[in-house]
């Protein structure tokens, strides 16, 4: 069996296939995620199934790709969504895009495809009532005939820091300085080397710590500071939501957006927040925007101070 084609080995004549292989060996080369790689060759092997048999990468042309995109919208008989014709855009020009760069195509046939960018629903929040609800409810738990500390002390790190899941998943009893004369903070560490822009400090209160020294001591944590399966944190979170008597269902989502909004009806500079929430300056234009529209749908006011307008704020 011959070797996967590299970049260097691809030209104008090679076909779309072998040169989805080459694409997809340089991805993950570029530390990309199994999810990612599946997704992207998916949309481009949805390509090739619309173009005629044997058809080089050199003569695919902008109208071709004009024609697969009205065929995924209208004409194939499968739903696509907008999110899903967005990401395939957004496929099909990250693929020409490093042809060209590779010199394999001598111009990039998806660069005057429009990007369609998707907003999706604004996220569901806690109101600060809610919020009160849930930490009362949780230290319940923790102070009960048979204390579990878990709860508030997964609760309360989430709202406080706006972890994702996986972050808190990753945290480990190393990661946490907890006894700093700058005050009690943890370290949110990657070691993926791509990921090194999510990593950051974030403070947390002394009731967190508190909680935290109780939890680790009674359960005896060494090492993984919350060593259950996601499956089992999801849970705990959704305890508090039952003897809360909420329905809602609070969730590691919930609780970051709610960290985030918080902080923005609080005042703290955008620039902060987004480096409190780990995520790129790209994907915070989205994330900005929701939380406008959270905020406002709660009747806050952007400031009108212009400092707020350079740094992000009321953009």
């Amino acid at each position: 069996m011959s070797a996967e084609p590299t970049s260097a080995h691809i030209t104008e004549t090679t076909l779309l296939q072998p040169a989805i292989h080459a694409w997809k060996i340089y991805l993950r080369d570029q530390g990309r995620s199994n999810h990612t790689l599946k997704a992207f060759s998916a949309d481009l092997m949805l390509l090739e199934s619309f173009l005629p048999t044997d058809y080089p990468v050199g003569k695919i042309s902008t109208r071709d790709l004009e024609d697969f995109l009205k065929w995924l919208e209208t004409e194939r008989g499968v739903p696509c969504s907008p999110k899903s014709l967005s990401r395939r855009i957004t496929s099909l020009k990250s693929f020409f895009r490093w042809l060209t760069q590779n010199a394999a195509i001598p111009a990039n046939p998806a660069e005057k495809i429009v990007q369609k960018t998707v907003l999706s629903p604004l996220p569901a929040t806690l109101t600060r009532e809610e919020c009160l609800r849930a930490m009362e409810t949780a230290n319940a738990m923790r102070t009960a005939a048979a204390p579990d500390p878990r709860p508030f002390t997964l609760l309360v790190l989430v709202l406080e820091t706006a972890l994702k899941k996986g972050e808190v998943l990753g945290l480990m009893a190393n990661h946490l300085e907890l006894d700093s004369p700058e005050g009690p903070s943890i370290y949110v560490r990657y070691t993926n080397p791509r990921y090194r822009y999510k990593e950051r400090k974030l403070p947390v209160s002394e009731t967190w710590v508190e909680a935290y020294e109780e939890y680790a001591e009674r359960y005896q944590i060494q090492d993984v500071v919350f060593p259950w399966s996601q499956r089992r944190l999801e849970y705990l979170l959704e305890d508090v939501s039952r003897a809360a008597g909420m329905e809602k269902h609070i969730s590691f989502d919930m609780l970051r957006w709610t960290s985030a909004l918080n902080d923005l009806k609080d005042g703290v500079e955008a620039e902060k927040i987004r480096q409190k929430l780990g995520v790129s300056k790209i994907q915070w234009r989205e994330i900005k925007e929701k939380l406008r529209s959270l905020a406002e749908a709660d009747g806050w006011t952007p400031p009108a101070n212009p400092a707020d307008t350079e740094n992000g704020t009321t953009n």
